[in-house]
C-alpha cells in the first residue's frame, strides 16, 4: 500500500493502474462504515484507492472542524490490513492553493435538510468530491446510505457535469443497538450514547408505520418527533419524510421516499435516514 500526499504523486500512481478503479472518498477516523466501502470496492474493483481529508470547506464558521476526530496513523493501518491500494492524504495547499476561487454549486436537492441547516456545507461537499473526482479519476465512487442526502447531491452533480464514473451506495452500517456508524459518535458520553438510540427508533417506527400501509407522509413525522420528544437529551433540527430523488417533503407516500432526521444529542449532532422504498 502507498501513502501519498500531493495531486502529482496520486496522478502518477493512478496512471500506471489497470483495470477498474474503486474511490472511497472519506475525512478520516475511519469505522465499520467505511471500511464497508472498501470491502465493496476491492470486490468489484482491480485497484482501490481511499482518500482521507477533512475538508475545512463544509463546516460552517460555528461548526466542529477542530474537533473532528483524526487519528491517520491508526486509520492508514486499518486501510493496509483491507488491502487498499493507495492512500490519499492531501494537505490544505494541494487541495486549496493560494487564490483558490472556483466552486461547484448543485441546486434544489441542496436547498433542503442539511442545506437548510447548514448553509455553504454542499457547496464544500461538492467541490472537494469533484476535485477529487477530476484527481483520481475513478471508475466506481463508494457512498454510504447514511449520508443521504449527500449521495443524491453527489449523483446530481455526477450526471448534470457528465462525469465519467459511477456511484455506488453502500448500505448503512449500525452498532447491534441500531446507531448508525459515524464519526462523531465517539463524542457521545456513555448517557448520551444510550440516548441516541432514539434516531433509529424513530427511523423503524417509520419503516414499520409505512409496511402497515400508512400513506399519510405528515402522520408519520408527526409520530416520529413525538417519540424523539420523549427523550430528554435530544433535540431536533429535522424531521423528513422528502421524495428519495427530489428530496422534497411528501404528503403522501405514493412514491419511493427516505425518512430522515438530524438530531442533537448533548452537543453532537447526529443525522441518518431509512429508505421507504
Amino acid at each position: 500500500m502507498q501513502v501519498v500526499k500531493t495531486v502529482v504523486e496520486i496522478r502518477g500512481l493512478r496512471q500506471k493502474l489497470k483495470g477498474t478503479v474503486g474511490f472511497v472518498p472519506t475525512m478520516g477516523y475511519l469505522h465499520e462504515g467505511h471500511l464497508a466501502l472498501v470491502k465493496q470496492a476491492k470486490q468489484e474493483d482491480s485497484a482501490v484507492i481511499v482518500s482521507i481529508y477533512v475538508n475545512p470547506t463544509q463546516f460552517g464558521p460555528r461548526e466542529d472542524f477542530a474537533a473532528y476526530p483524526r487519528d491517520l496513523d491508526r486509520d492508514i493501518e486499518l486501510l493496509r490490513k483491507e488491502g487498499t491500494d493507495i492512500v490519499f492524504v492531501p494537505l490544505d495547499d494541494e487541495i486549496y492553493p493560494r487564490e483558490f476561487s472556483s466552486w461547484v454549486d448543485v441546486e434544489k436537492v441542496t436547498e433542503r435538510l442539511e442545506g437548510a441547516s447548514r448553509p455553504e456545507h454542499f457547496r464544500g461537499v461538492a467541490t472537494v468530491v469533484a476535485k477529487l473526482f477530476n484527481i483520481v479519476q475513478p471508475t466506481r465512487a463508494y457512498f454510504g446510505q447514511k449520508d443521504a442526502q449527500q449521495v443524491v447531491v453527489i449523483k446530481r452533480m455526477v450526471a448534470d457535469l457528465n462525469m465519467n464514473l459511477e456511484v455506488a451506495v453502500v448500505p448503512t452500517v449500525r452498532e447491534s443497538d441500531g446507531l448508525a456508524m459515524s464519526s462523531r459518535n465517539i463524542h457521545l458520553s456513555p448517557k448520551e450514547r444510550q440516548a441516541a438510540i432514539i434516531l433509529f427508533k424513530a427511523l423503524t417506527l417509520a419503516q414499520r408505520l409505512w409496511r402497515s400501509g400508512e400513506k399519510d407522509a405528515e402522520k408519520i413525522r408527526r409520530q416520529m418527533t413525538a417519540l424523539i420528544r420523549k427523550e430528554p437529551l435530544a433535540q431536533i433540527d429535522y424531521v423528513s419524510i422528502a421524495d428519495a430523488q427530489t428530496l422534497e417533503e411528501l404528503n403522501s407516500l405514493d412514491r419511493p421516499a427516505v425518512a430522515s432526521l438530524a438530531v442533537r444529542i448533548g452537543k453532537t449532532r447526529l443525522i441518518d435516514d431509512m429508505p421507504l422504498a
